[in-house]
């Protein structure tokens, strides 16, 4: 069917229905949830699960296991992973493993001596061997080597950034 012809349809439902209202505020009505629902788009499925389980890993730094939000959230970590897969192309792990490392990552002060086992275990890690792995994952270097890289060459005034979203807005 041609789209004109569709749109014509639509306009004479809505007609109708505008004709059957009882007062000029229930005509208003009508046509704001006319216009809201062809302005506003429905939110896609799990979007709005994928943001509230983001913003739990968020507010705890990816420090949360993700078992227990799906858990939290009545739904399988199967399905989790492929709502997150959806909508930010990434698994709910990857995603908290990033907001872990970030936070490992901004509390560097390449100017001062850095204890690497606490700062590890302040960011959650289990470990200093799983946290140094991960930084490999991440960086392509180790800690130290990271560390030298980047006495050598210090961040300009506000970088890295000091706070706000990770890992990105």
């Amino acid at each position: 069917m041609p789209v004109d012809a569709v749109w014509g349809r639509c306009v004479d439902r809505l007609r109708d229905r505008l004709a059957g209202a009882s007062s000029t505020g229930d005509m208003l009505q009508m046509m704001e949830g006319e216009l809201r629902s062809r302005l506003v788009p429905a939110l896609p499925p799990g979007f709005q699960l994928v943001g509230h389980v983001a913003g739990r890993m968020e507010a705890s730094w990816g420090a949360v296991r993700v078992g227990a939000l799906s858990e939290a959230a009545g739904v399988s970590g199967n399905q989790l992973a492929a709502q997150f897969k959806a909508h930010v192309g990434l698994t709910p792990k990857r995603v908290a493993r990033i907001y872990r490392f970030a936070r490992a990552i901004l509390s560097v002060d390449a100017r001062r001596p850095v204890d690497w086992a606490q700062l590890a275990h302040a960011a959650g890690y289990f470990d200093q061997a799983h946290f140094s792995k991960e930084f490999r994952d991440f960086t392509g270097h180790t800690p130290t080597a990271y560390l030298a890289l980047r006495r050598r060459f210090p961040a300009e005034a506000g970088f890295p950034p000091d706070n706000g979203p990770m890992p990105a807005e």
